[in-house]
């Protein structure tokens, strides 16, 4: 295994352009495989009440499997809250079927598209992985917490959104 040379998930991320009581954040989370994305989503709340975000700036829903989060990240986008940016926390195992590379291809897909033109930006949190170790060791395990990483990029692409926009 190769060393690991940097992980975002080590810290928190201190806004330079918003206050962070002006920020509102969305995280749509997969319950498939609940054991790992609930872990992310651990991590991603963590992060961002480490960072100043307060509960009630967070709104989190909960979809039956990663394919929907794509659904959920686009109805965050046509809410009448504006959301500084929508993460999406899911889990894919790679199975005996070619189901894996639907779902993988799908998310993937529909992430870059919402992302081409959304008004904020749309994390992706979706660890796809071979077998369950390897998700266990992103979901706050010997790789650290991607859940974590994802609000830490979040955070990071709303100040990059204010640098754009201003």
């Amino acid at each position: 295994m190769s060393t690991l040379l940097h992980n975002l998930s080590e810290g928190h991320y201190k806004l330079k352009h918003l206050a962070t009581e002006e920020v509102e954040i969305a995280i749509a989370v997969a319950d498939w495989n609940s054991h790992i994305t609930h872990k992310l989503l651990e991590g991603a709340l963590e992060v961002l009440h480490q960072s100043g975000i307060k509960e009630k700036q967070i709104k989190i829903v909960h979809v039956p499997g990663a394919f929907e989060l794509t659904y959920a990240a686009a109805a965050f986008l046509q809410t009448e809250v504006y959301y500084d940016a929508v993460i999406i926390l899911g889990c894919v195992i790679r199975g005996d079927t070619s189901h894996y590379d639907h779902i993988c291809d799908g998310v993937t897909y529909g992430i870059t598209s919402l992302n081409r033109n959304a008004s904020s930006p749309v994390i992706f949190g979706l660890i796809t992985t071979e077998n369950e170790q390897q998700a266990l060791d992103r979901a706050g395990g010997a790789l650290g917490n991607k859940g974590a990483e994802a609000a830490i990029t979040a955070l990071k692409m709303i100040d990059t959104s204010c640098e754009i926009h201003n």
